[in-house]
């Protein structure tokens, strides 16, 4: 987000409240490109620097407190610091961080893995999703012996070559700088929930060795994909024997303690996990079906008499990570945690929609599980917020919003009232947010709405 808002009240008291972020942004300027480490903390005037971050709320340097929703991008189901989760890492940091061996911790965590995703026969730890992303597409490739991978426009994998484009820039599925052309030749890209498409790319093109699609739709559902379409991808690749690699980097273990794939009642071939997969800290795997998994094994491999993929990661299944992330799948599994975060975001959408209403704003607020997503109708489409069915609207529908000082404002206008959301976009909720964080945001909502009349912007 890089709009200038001179002149803008809302911006004005954003930089009155964050002077100590925004010297430290001038300083991060010095070392680090834009002064930030993702791209998604590029904020204009100058983003956030937190200190502090316990449940569903955090604390920037400036001592500001907010409601949090950008819940570690995702990865933080059960809020921050939750003590069970903070005491295994810290009693993990004693014992060491890395010991360039084996550790029991990594059996115990992809056996717990196994016994709460269906489709997780065989569990290669990463370090990151991205990671993962990569490794499930060399899988594909060699069990296969095919070199296409489809995906569609708007799914986000991550940052590797293969998924560097067709995000929210190169629909048309050429390179973003620093890709090789060759690379992006060997990805199809088709339009969103396109089953028929879909069908034609399979039906002609021999060369497709999986179809990769994120959990319950682009940018984990803010462009839907159903349950329905979900399984028409899947009996569409099995009539092609083709495999499917479905992305639940955000949903596994959030949607419920076995993800997507269980609650839908779907067996993808490969599964892409991290985030809450790691309780919060660096983590991620590949699982999915043991033939497939079974190309990274060296016995496996020199049996069938085929080379090995090869594969290394200084910090694949980290003690510390490993401890953490035992410690929150064992929480996931055996309590209500996935369904309290459920509920509360059901809860804060239909409130959020109610105020829409009330204040005459023809948005509204959409979502599934214990994720929201902000919809800011630039098309000015009629609509009633507590009407609102996200899944009626075509994928055309969901076009970025060209008022960009608008989402700016939103954003800001939402942090000075001791909110932070994914910044426009919406946010994840997390099963510690309660009935006082609720009222905190829809009284926060209320008051952005009325600061963006104000400025004109509504």
């Amino acid at each position: 987000m890089t709009v200038a808002l001179s002149n803008s009240q809302i911006e004005a008291r954003y930089r009155a409240m964050t002077t100590r972020s925004a010297t430290l942004h001038t300083e991060a300027k010095k070392a680090l490109p834009s002064g930030v480490v993702h791209d998604s903390r590029h904020v204009d005037p100058h983003p956030l620097y937190c200190e502090l971050a316990l449940g569903p709320r955090k604390w920037d340097v400036d001592g500001n407190g907010y409601v949090d929703y950008y819940g570690g991008h995702g990865a933080l189901l059960l809020g921050h610091s939750h003590p069970e989760v903070m005491a295994k890492a810290a009693a993990q940091l004693q014992r060491g961080t890395h010991f360039a061996a084996c550790s029991e911790l990594e059996i115990r965590w992809s056996r717990l893995i196994q016994e709460m995703v269906p489709s997780a026969e065989r569990v290669r730890f990463t370090a990151s999703g991205t990671e993962a992303s990569h490794m499930a597409m060399r899988l594909a490739r060699a069990a296969t012996g095919r070199s296409k991978i489809v995906r569609f426009t708007g799914h986000f994998h991550g940052w590797q070559d293969h998924v560097a484009f067709g995000v929210r820039t190169h629909l048309d599925g050429t390179p973003t700088p620093g890709v090789v052309k060759g690379v992006a030749d060997s990805v199809v890209l088709i339009p969103a929930n396109d089953l028929k498409r879909l069908e034609a790319v399979l039906s002609t093109d021999r060369d497709i060795a999986a179809v990769m699609v994120e959990g319950i739709g682009s940018f984990t559902g803010s462009i839907p994909t159903s349950g329905p379409t979900l399984k028409a991808i899947r009996a569409l690749t099995q009539a092609h024997n083709v495999l499917m690699i479905w992305d639940e980097v955000v949903t596994g273990f959030r949607v419920s303690p076995g993800g997507a794939q269980a609650h839908y009642g779907i067996k993808p071939d490969l599964t892409l996990l991290a985030k809450v997969l790691a309780g919060g800290l660096p983590g991620g795997a590949v699982v999915g079906r043991r033939d497939i998994l079974e190309w990274l094994d060296f016995e496996a491999s020199e049996k069938a008499g085929r080379e090995k993929i090869a594969h290394q990661g200084t910090f694949n299944a980290n003690p510390v990570s490993a401890a953490a992330g035992i410690a929150a799948l064992e929480i996931i599994k055996n309590t209500d945690a996935c369904a309290r975060a459920n509920a509360a975001a059901a809860r804060l959408r239909a409130a959020l929609n109610a105020v829409l209403e009330e204040e005459k704003v023809p948005w509204a607020v959409f979502g599934e599980f214990s994720i929201f997503h902000i919809f800011t109708n630039p098309d000015g489409r009629s609509l009633t917020p507590t009407r609102f069915d996200a899944s009626a609207l075509d994928t055309a529908d969901f076009k970025s919003d060209p008022r960009k000082s608008l989402l700016s404002k939103l954003y800001l206008a939402m942090v000075t009232n001791g909110v932070d959301l994914m910044q426009w976009r919406g946010g994840f909720v997390s099963a510690t947010h309660g009935p006082a964080e609720e009222q905190e945001t829809i009284a926060a909502w209320r008051k952005a709405l009325r600061l963006l009349k104000d400025e004109g912007e509504l």
